[in-house]
């Protein structure tokens, strides 16, 4: 028997940053990629969001790995928010995200932290927060690359 507890915070916007996540529907999105990770024999402790971007803390199996993961969540959600008709304006996912593991000691914070996003953003752009995210994390980037 193997034991594991990886945690992953994943972060990623939509294309170009626009507001295309109705907060009206973000919930039905939100069941969507629950799905989809459950499907893949992961665990969703929190996902939330604000318009554009979303934020999901997973743990992540073994036999999964971190690229495909993402990878399947942005393409079947992409595929079902553009056949849904709940979000008319949205034109996908932006390139690259941004995924930072925590330990099972954080797991409580970091929830905490994306059940709040929606406040958190009326004083952090995400631009931002994603620079601070990357910065604790000790993560060197090149700022033209990160909205593309």
């Amino acid at each position: 028997m193997s034991y594991r507890q990886i945690l992953y915070h994943i972060v990623f916007g939509t294309k170009r940053r626009n507001p295309t996540i109705d907060d009206a529907y973000c919930s039905e999105l939100y069941q969507y990629i629950w799905g989809v990770i459950k499907n893949k024999n992961c665990k969703l402790f929190r996902i939330n969001g604000v318009e554009d971007h979303i934020h999901i803390l997973s743990d992540l199996h073994p036999s999964v790995a971190l690229a495909d993961f993402v990878k399947d969540i942005k393409v079947a959600s992409s595929l079902w928010m553009k056949s849904s008709g709940l979000f008319p304006e949205f034109e996908g996912w932006a390139e690259g995200y941004g995924a930072f593991t925590y330990s099972v000691k954080e797991r409580d914070r970091v929830i905490n932290y994306i059940k709040k996003q929606k406040e958190h953003h009326q004083k952090v752009t995400f631009n931002d927060e994603y620079k601070s995210l990357l910065d604790e994390h000790e993560i060197t980037y090149d700022e033209k690359y990160l909205f593309i």
